[in-house]
């Protein structure tokens, strides 16, 4: 299947290289800066006072936030007027905080709080830095409450680590990232993307080649608040307040508490969702160099759940196809019978101490609990179905011999704790510094399902009970695992040539031990016990030619351990009693092998350029698809042998030049499958074929005004064609999408000071599928095999990319 082609990443990178010439300043960036601002408002201070120890130079200004990370993103602005006091290495932020000065020697993308601001604070952590190279984050609507859909160099969200604050984003055994559960943009400092490797002491199970990670604010010095009101399309809300304490007396204790809520319409088909959030952070300044910090986040979230249409259903609905808004007999997909739940609770305790004579620890103990349910429909026999393998004669209430089946909603009251202890150690003496660290996960999940008949309305209560069968409830799978982790890590760093050449070399040792039961009868194989010993090493150099240049190399390595349960264990289906999906039957972890070879440069326009190569092997691929009867999707994974792909990505920003400054980013890949796959009894002819899910092209323009009084930003995305099914017979064209916000600091009133903006997401309204939810192993129709075995094909089904919506937020800051 061919797909048409946009202009070239060459011309569209070389197009945009021009126009960010246009927008040089005419001084140099100013550097060891110490930068002191007072809290007027931006409207009304058009400029401050940097001071450098050579000449005072007047810069544009902009309001400052305190920055968890000011060596890596320098000070970004946060729109919210609070006071800051910065002794640090200052710059002036460039593309309008869509790319920040990396130094380390591996690929690394970042947006700040001075983008973050500037968009609409429903959108998820994906989406914020989608415009970044390599990188598609998608949004099923103005408002999501669900897992993030993400893919970074042609790999997906399970592909991806994720780390907020110290912690592992990701669910231990699925991978699925609830980033909008933990946190809340207006919190965020920065978001950033590795886009070739994870770092050695991360805490991700499956960081196979990328790593995004969300860094929280840093709480005010001074006692401060801050509220915002947003509204929009489709009934779009969202009202948020955070307060300061700032430095309570003299304690060196500071923190702040936040809370918010959002809700929506589904913009397409019936039903809504809606959002509680609490963020809160408190920390304690023991010595200059040591501290700790107590962070917590809760969550309560509920929605309809969406239906993923097959391509032919697309070309038949369009976005109109979703759950029903009417109940009629037997209907499985009845809105009110599908909605999913995003529950978390999160805490940990962030210690930094310094030890003296060049030594220092961290460390960090958490624990994170998220639960459901999660709710679906489905279709139960009454008489002749099955629990497991074994048949049962008439459902319980039931005349014994009544035929036909029971419309029933399907609750998923799952849940799932993790919890663990992360430590560095790290030893600098004169150029050298040595890291030693260790961590440990543990981690329960527990997952089954109760079935309710629903009445002639669809309506259900469980105050009538669940169906069972011989007392025993109907289920198609009742499951309990546990996972245990250990990971050693030891890394060198030396620093050269008065710090001009840097090597780091380290190795991590990956311990993992997991457990599943399946508790049905008859189930094969009742329980699963897997232990996987992995080893990741990594290389990283980098010189600096001169202070603004630099070049880098690396050669790193990652992996990812299985995913879902149903790695281990199979489900059942009612009807026929036979297994859903089965275990891999090579229960391998996915391995990545890396190199990336790069250059950077920083003045008036700040440029990075990297050459990739990254392959596979034991590529994990699940096919996912809606059970018989019900809207339960149910994934059978398998190994996909091995992948290649190799690219080349680019980013470049301007600072700004009459208020004006650009961003754009690109990205060239190109992935084919290492080999034939095992199906069926047969082999499909996959060898060379393209990767699902990787589309050769990606390209993004950003453009942002900010005079400190008027704001805008416009972003304009583009995506390749992408293959579903590994043998390239169907997938999605090529689609671009293009967002806008403008905005205004308004005159204060006394100690408030506020702000409006107005956001407009997919500004064409286009109509387009942004990524795969269910992959196809095999191809979408009938396929004959290398020895001539026929296997029956399955149809793909996909992600709907948002439509257009506009949203209007009203914010201001007490001081």
């Amino acid at each position: 299947m061919k797909f048409k082609k946009f202009t070239p990443l060459a011309c569209l990178l070389a197009g945009t290289s021009l126009a960010a010439a246009t927008f040089l300043p005419f001084s140099s960036p100013v550097r060891a800066a110490s930068v002191s601002h007072n809290t007027a408002h931006p409207a009304h201070r058009k400029h401050r006072t940097i001071q450098t120890g050579e000449k005072t130079t007047q810069v544009a200004a902009a309001p400052l936030t305190a920055r968890r990370r000011p060596a890596s993103a320098g000070i970004a602005a946060a729109g919210s007027g609070e006071t800051a006091s910065v002794q640090a290495a200052r710059r002036v932020v460039l593309g309008g905080g869509m790319m920040a000065r990396q130094t380390i020697g591996k690929s690394v993308s970042e947006v700040t709080q001075e983008y973050i601001s500037k968009q609409s604070p429903l959108v998820n952590p994906g989406v914020l830095v989608s415009s970044l190279p390599g990188v598609q984050g998608n949004s099923e609507g103005p408002l999501s409450t669900t897992a993030e859909t993400l893919h970074i160099r042609g790999l997906d969200q399970t592909q991806i680590g994720m780390v907020y604050e110290g912690m592992p984003l990701a669910d231990p055994f699925t991978y699925g990232a609830y980033t909008s559960a933990m946190v809340d943009n207006e919190n965020l400092s920065s978001v950033s993307v590795s886009q070739g490797s994870s770092d050695l002491t991360a805490p991700t199970y499956n960081a196979d080649g990328a790593q995004m990670t969300l860094n929280l604010r840093h709480a005010a010095d001074k006692f401060g608040a801050y509220v915002e009101a947003s509204g929009g399309t489709h009934s779009t809300n969202k009202e948020f307040v955070r307060v300061d304490t700032g430095e309570i007396g003299h304690s060196g204790v500071k923190g702040f508490v936040s809370g918010s809520y959002s809700s929506a319409n589904l913009w397409r088909g019936p039903g809504d969702m809606y959002r509680w959030h609490l963020d809160a952070a408190l920390e304690k300044q023991w010595a200059r160099k040591s501290s700790s910090e107590v962070i917590f986040s809760y969550n309560y979230a509920n929605q309809t759940e969406w239906l993923y249409p097959t391509l032919a259903q697309w070309h038949q609905y369009g976005d109109s196809y979703n759950t029903s808004g009417v109940y009629t007999p037997g209907n499985t997909a009845y809105y009110k019978l599908n909605t999913k739940a995003t529950n978390a609770v999160v805490g940990t305790i962030k210690n930094h101490f310094d030890l003296g004579n060049g030594l220092t620890l961290d460390a960090q103990p958490y624990a994170v609990e998220t639960y459901g349910p999660n709710n679906y429909g489905a279709s139960i026999p009454i008489s002749g179905g099955y629990y497991g393998t074994q048949q049962y004669g008439t459902l319980d209430g039931y005349a014994p011999g009544t035929t036909g089946t029971v419309t029933a909603i399907s609750i998923h009251p799952w849940v799932q704790t993790t919890s663990g202890l992360n430590m560095i150690g790290a030893w600098k003496r004169g150029f050298n510094t040595l890291k030693f660290s260790y961590w440990y996960s543990y981690a329960v999940h527990t997952e089954f399902q109760d079935h309710y008949a629903v009445d002639s309305e669809g309506r259900y209560a469980k105050s009538n009970g669940y169906l069972t069968a011989g007392g025993k409830a109907v289920t198609q799978y009742n499951i309990n695992g546990t996972q245990q982790l250990n990971a050693l890590a030891l890394e060198d760093d030396l620093s050269l040539l008065h710090d001009r050449l840097t090597i780091g070399a380290g190795l991590r040792v990956n311990m993992i031990s997991r457990q599943f039961t399946e508790d049905l009868p008859g189930a094969s194989p009742y329980k699963s016990v897997k232990n996987m010993f992995v080893p990741t090493p990594q290389v990283l150099l980098s010189y600096k030619i001169d202070p603004q240049n630099q070049i880098y190399i690396n050669g790193t390595t990652g992996y990812r351990a299985p995913s879902s349960f149903q790695s281990q264990v199979s489900t059942y289906n009612f009807s026929t009693g036979q297994a859903a999906s089965l275990p891999l039957s090579n229960y391998t972890p996915e391995f990545m092998i890396g190199e990336e070879i790069g250059f950077r440069h920083y003045g008036p326009v700040m440029l990075s350029v990297a050459g990739f190569n990254y392959n596979l092997t034991h590529h994990q691929i699940n096919s996912v698809s809606y059970l018989p009867d019900s809207t339960l999707t149910v994934s059978q994974p398998i190994d996909a042998g091995g992948e290649t792909a190799r690219g080349i990505q680019a980013e470049v920003s301007t600072r700004p030049w009459h208020h004006f400054s650009a961003y754009a980013s690109g990205q060239y890949m190109h992935t084919s499958v290492d080999n034939n796959i095992a199906y069926g009894g047969d082999y499909l002819r996959t060898k060379g074929k393209q990767e699902v899910a990787s589309p050769k092209f990606l390209a993004s323009i950003g453009l942002t005004y900010d005079d400190g009084t008027t704001f805008g930003n416009f972003n304009f995305r583009y995506s390749d064609s992408q293959y579903s099914t590994l043998m390239n017979d169907q997938g999605i064209p090529a689609y671009f999408t293009a967002d806008v916000s403008v905005g205004r600091y308004l005159p204060k009133f006394g100690r408030f000071h506020p702000k409006a903006m107005l956001s407009l997401a997919n500004l064409g309204d286009v109509h387009y599928l942004s990524s795969m939810t269910g992959y196809t192993v095999t191809a979408a129709s009938k396929i004959r095999g290398i020895y001539g075995t026929t296997l029956t094909g399955s149809q793909p089904t996909y992600n709907v990319g948002s439509g257009f919506s506009a949203i209007v937020t009203i914010a201001g800051t007490f001081e």
